[in-house]
């Protein structure tokens, strides 16, 4: 298997569309044609982690968060990101970035979280809009099936939790074929009345290329008539954060205590405790700030995040406990998320994980 295989796998599991517009995704250093000989997962690429992949003989680094942001005027070794750049190029290694497309899906990082925190019934804590678009179009009832069928596996129909959505209803279409054309049924130069099924289905914007690609394979008519409709619903499997529930309430102290011991942190800070059972929690990996609005919105108890700021934490207002475990902490699975993903696709090389602790931010507990 070459990069751009590796690279298509995990296009299948979060779509590079899906990334938020500030994010720099996808392959960002190497050439699609490499063959991997093996492959290292990793929340950040760092020059340590480079020599490791270099020790282990991996020479494709798949990484959360991009090396690179900014466009580069130089390479120079002058920083950390140079240096990376410069030692992944000189030992032909590849450097790919998964990051706000892994958390924007329902099975990305945030489920990850939710997972491991032992929450049940887990919901998109902010579902975007403006990603759904629904096809309609006309084909003849002896082919139906197999028009509908196509479209389904290329990944239209897809609603939540339900596969192979669509609706039919009959009708009768007309057309008068040219003396240029080939029609699949009618004579040329006369109107014809043929017996067809309008059909529909939803499918995500960013597999719309692959519908119509299979749409125009699999009908048979010369001139496809469909209209692609711009849908603003709300996808409640695309979005920021999640939420989700404990089958029992527990208390704010035990629900600390917990996520010391999951994530390994040894000093939390939060908001003041509000002497409440805890049910409801919201959460996002990394810096999930701009969504405490939507938490308490859902009236969760607790909101789970990284990185907030001073004045932020008095956002809270009494209403809702904030609980910052750190960045690194909230994300630090990811890669283990990954590696069960890339472990059951039976690629033809070895997947590891890194041994490299990125986490730049250190604490002092006296």
């Amino acid at each position: 298997m070459n990069v751009s295989d590796v690279a298509n796998l995990l296009d299948d599991l979060a779509p590079v569309e899906l990334q938020e517009s500030y994010d720099n995704v996808g392959l960002i250093i190497g050439l699609p044609t490499w063959e991997v000989t093996g492959t290292l997962l990793t929340l950040d690429c760092t020059e340590d982690v480079v020599a490791e992949a270099i020790r282990k003989k991996c020479n494709l680094i798949v990484a959360h968060h991009p090396i690179l942001f900014k466009g580069l005027k130089s390479l120079t070794g002058a920083n950390y990101v140079e240096r990376t750049i410069l030692l992944a190029l000189k030992n032909d290694i590849a450097i790919y970035a998964i990051h706000t497309n892994l958390d924007n899906i329902l099975s990305g990082v945030n489920q990850e979280i939710g997972k491991r925190i032992g929450l049940k019934n887990l919901n998109i804590l902010s579902p975007k809009s403006n990603t759904l678009s629904k096809l309609q179009t006309y084909v003849p009832t002896s082919h139906l099936e197999e028009v509908r069928n196509a479209l389904f596996t290329a990944g239209a129909g897809h609603i939540g939790d339900y596969d192979e959505c669509s609706y039919s209803s009959e009708g009768t279409g007309t057309f008068k074929a040219n003396e240029s054309t080939n029609p699949f049924v009618g004579t040329k130069g006369k109107r014809h009345s043929e017996a067809e099924v309008k059909l529909e289905m939803i499918f995500t914007n960013h597999i719309a290329p692959k519908v119509i690609k299979a749409l125009r394979e699999s009908h048979p008519y010369e001139e496809v008539a469909y209209d692609i409709i711009p849908i603003t619903n709300t996808n409640q499997c695309i979005g920021s954060g999640m939420y989700g529930e404990f089958e029992n309430s527990i208390t704010e102290s035990e629900l600390l205590n917990r996520l010391s011991d999951i994530f390994n942190v040894k000093s939390i800070r939060h908001t003041k405790l509000l002497n409440k059972p805890v049910k409801r929690v919201a959460f996002c990996g990394g810096s999930g700030s701009f969504l405490l609005s939507k938490a308490k919105a859902i009236i969760a108890d607790v909101f789970i995040t990284g990185d907030f700021k001073y004045h932020e934490f008095f956002d809270a207002d009494q209403k809702i406990l904030i609980i910052d475990i750190g960045h690194f902490e909230s994300e630090q699975f990811t890669p283990n998320l990954l590696h069960q993903y890339l472990a059951n696709k039976n690629v033809t090389f070895a997947v590891l994980l890194s041994e490299v602790k990125t986490n730049p931010v250190h604490y002092f507990i006296q």
